[in-house]
């Protein structure tokens, strides 16, 4: 149950609240993955956790088939800084802006849109197949 988290500014349950619900997974049907041990009000407590144990972790990560690593590194700010920086509405910058990169803004527009798409189509066969297990669950 050793932990390291090298950014004390990142805050895994927060993070493990939003993959969770990006990919439409409610908390009842994460606690009946984790086992009879967990339920709803237990996963709260656990996305409230600024640092998850490393095996908790590893199950969730697991569960939500996503790498551990996303939810341990994933902050927020950067994210945010990372968008603003990339983004090309303001036709008034000059296009010197453009040059210490190797990669056209437009070809890196388009290469972004292909990464949705990619993840979206995964998402949502995650939720096909979580939707799956559900039904298999309630014909029992």
């Amino acid at each position: 149950m050793t932990h390291t988290n090298s950014n004390p500014k990142i805050h895994e349950g927060r993070n493990l609240k939003r993959f969770r619900e990006m990919m439409s997974v409610k908390q009842e049907a994460l606690a009946f993955e984790l086992g009879e041990d967990w339920n709803q009000q237990k996963v709260s407590l656990l996305e409230q956790r600024e640092k998850i144990d490393n095996d908790i972790l590893e199950q969730v990560a697991a569960i939500l088939k996503i790498p551990a690593e996303a939810i341990r590194n994933f902050d927020e700010q950067q994210a945010i800084n990372i968008i603003s920086n990339n983004t090309f509405d303001n036709c008034a910058q000059p296009a010197s802006v453009f040059n210490n990169s190797t990669i056209h803004p437009i070809d890196k527009m388009i290469q972004l849109h292909d990464e949705k798409i990619a993840l979206y189509e995964r998402m949502l066969k995650e939720k096909d197949e979580m939707m799956g297990r559900l039904e298999k669950l309630l014909q029992r």
